[in-house]
């Protein structure tokens, strides 16, 4: 019989990333849908099996086990007695960019690498012409979950644009980001919100008019399973931590969270800094680095303070998803990248 927490940390989210209300909504969602990779609907009262060989009806009868589990408080998973303590092996879990892979090949071919390399899973892209059902044959036969994919048109087809029809086109694209990570079988979509760039676009407009159409697309997130992460990038939008906190807490929903971006934010101030004001609302990490005499560079060749970074996330009890988003190359330039992940993040 499956254990409860195997049950819900299906999709390779430690359990203990999930608030109350979240816990008992993907105790529901669990029941009605396979684990992975399709997810396939269930109707009530079926008896059909899921992927992992249960009824809906059993898996549902382990959600009494919840209440015990939320008066004592959800545990961290259990931590290989071998691993340092100051490792993060066994928390954190590396991949890379899809755009980052330069290299000729079959999706399989690209996920085999990738995995060959030292990475643990992959992120995608959306809009994009890769087929679902190729995405989840690579995925199943090398064991690399994909994990997210990136809302590409962001930047071009803004939620703050001062144009409505603008508006309604890129909550289009992020709403088809969104059923395309359920597709693949990932639970997170990242977001650019919109980006200040002259009078008609204010700081203020990005804020006011991102918000609504992140709203309007949250009924369909919640019922696939996907978080909506907002990025920090240079957009000259939220350069400041408590910003970024107080925009994610104005949305206000357990669907949408920081995906925290450890390099972009060294120019503004100290990534550590940054970790512990956003805080649990970091849902997974982008991993870059960046100097002040060298601008964006190879991971530990910047000015970010990695110790720091590491403490802050520690501090945080952080467990999850980082994605390296950097120059790529051939797979001598992804094992590199893999492996500078490894030394900076302690994996």
């Amino acid at each position: 019989m499956i254990t409860l927490r195997a049950f819900l940390e299906g999709d390779g989210v430690p359990v203990f990333r999930y608030n109350k209300q979240e816990l008992l909504h993907l105790v529901q969602y669990r029941g009605q849908n396979t684990v992975f990779p399709s997810r396939s609907f269930t109707p009530a009262g079926s008896s059909k099996l899921n992927s992992l060989g249960h009824t809906r009806r059993e898996l549902l009868q382990q959600g009494g086990a919840l209440a015990a589990v939320l008066a004592c408080g959800v545990p961290g998973r259990a931590v290989d007695a071998s691993v340092p303590a100051t490792s993060n092996r066994g928390r954190i879990y590396k991949s890379c960019k899809w755009g980052m892979i330069e290299t000729d090949g079959s999706v399989l071919e690209k996920f085999q690498l990738c995995k060959e390399v030292g990475f643990d899973g992959m992120e995608l892209i959306s809009p994009s012409d890769l087929q679902s059902d190729e995405v989840v044959r690579a995925s199943l036969e090398t064991g690399m979950p994909v994990h997210g994919l990136v809302d590409k048109k962001g930047w071009d087809i803004r939620l703050s644009s001062p144009d409505p029809a603008i508006r309604t086109e890129g909550r289009q694209v992020l709403e088809q980001a969104i059923r395309d990570c359920h597709a693949f079988g990932g639970f997170s979509v990242l977001l650019v919100p919109g980006r200040v760039n002259s009078t008609d676009e204010t700081h203020d407009d990005v804020w006011k008019r991102s918000i609504p159409e992140i709203r309007q697309v949250l009924p369909m997130a919640s019922k696939l399973g996907i978080h909506v992460l907002v990025e920090n990038v240079w957009n000259g939008f939220c350069e400041k931590p408590e910003e970024m906190r107080d925009y994610l807490d104005d949305i206000n929903s357990p669907w949408v969270g920081a995906y925290f971006d450890i390099g972009n934010v060294r120019k503004f101030g100290p990534s550590e800094d940054w970790i512990r004001t956003l805080g649990r609302r970091i849902v997974k990490l982008d991993v870059k680095d960046w100097g002040r005499s060298n601008g964006f560079c190879k991971i530990g060749d910047g000015n970010v303070n990695w110790p720091a970074v590491r403490e802050a996330l520690s501090e945080l009890e952080f467990s999850g998803w980082c994605t390296a988003e950097v120059a790529g190359g051939d797979r001598g330039e992804l094992a590199d990248i893999a492996q500078r992940m490894d030394k900076v993040l302690a994996i």
